[in-house]
């Protein structure tokens, strides 16, 4: 079969779009494996499958496969891509558009200049919904991945997330300790490792090594839980941008119960089909 694609970005974080409302592709895990080999296939961080709904109280749903084959729950990036993605299209005229995924409905809001807002939903503090197993929650934890000791702000932004705090995010150790960091043993479903550098009350940066990726040139979801730890530890104020590899993103959190926002571009490179 020959399968059309749409290879689009957020700030380098790279993604094969795929419109099953128009196709039935169904790629297991070697085949998702295959197509994001940068030398011999497409080559994306992330698939992701742009599919209809059942759900009235939604426009479409949305599937999001890692590098690995692996089905993940939140991709923020990719989320901006998705909602320029499908208005292009011509499968929605709405500015404002409901998915649902995995871990619940994602609003995307669409404005001027390529920039999507999406409503990452309320951060999830408590560990067995993260999952992160210890006994009792905490705004920060100690960890030894490599028998080294650090401390971590855990939560979940649909996806789990771990953030320590660094000096400089040049010099630190995103792809030795990342991987460490990611297959814990106390996150059964692996985790998404965060480095983050505080700048000033209202800017950061931040390296995220995502499970089943390794390190990406951005993660929309890994920017959102930054500033939720940076909050949680009193170094941050609501609104801040977040300079990762491939570019800036706005992030605004007002607090405990409150939902993340998430501010950035959404880049569509080419347009292709590939025979499978």
């Amino acid at each position: 079969m020959t399968v059309r694609f749409t290879k689009m970005h957020g700030l380098g974080n790279d993604f094969m779009v795929i419109d099953n409302t128009a196709q039935q592709f169904a790629p297991g895990p070697e085949l998702i494996r295959q197509l994001s080999d940068r030398h011999f296939g497409v080559g994306f961080d992330q698939l992701l499958l742009v599919e209809a709904t059942k759900n009235p109280a939604v426009d479409f749903r949305y599937r999001i496969f890692n590098a690995d084959g692996g089905e993940v729950e939140q991709c923020g990036n990719g989320a901006r891509c998705f909602a320029r993605f499908v208005t292009t299209k011509g499968l929605t005229d709405k500015q404002t558009i409901r998915v649902e995924t995995l871990k619940g409905i994602l609003e995307l809001q669409l404005s001027e200049n390529d920039q999507v807002t999406v409503n990452m939903g309320i951060p999830v503090f408590e560990p067995v919904k993260i999952p992160f197993l210890t006994d009792r929650q905490c705004n920060e934890y100690d960890i030894q991945p490599g028998g080294r000791s650090i401390v971590i702000g855990a939560l979940s932004m649909g996806n789990p997330h771990a953030v320590t705090l660094v000096e400089d995010i040049n010099e630190a150790p995103v792809l030795t300790l990342g991987p460490q960091i990611e297959a814990y043993e106390q996150f059964p479903e692996r985790v998404n490792a965060g480095f983050m550098q505080v700048i000033s009350r209202s800017e950061i940066r931040v390296r995220v090594y995502e499970r089943g990726a390794g390190e990406t040139l951005a993660c929309g979801s890994g920017a959102c839980a930054a500033v939720v730890v940076g909050r949680l530890w009193d170094l941050l104020d609501e609104k801040v941008q977040v300079h990762l590899t491939g570019g800036t993103l706005n992030i605004e959190w007002q607090g405990e119960g409150r939902p993340v926002m998430m501010t950035g571009p959404a880049v569509t490179v080419y347009e292709g089909e590939i025979a499978i």
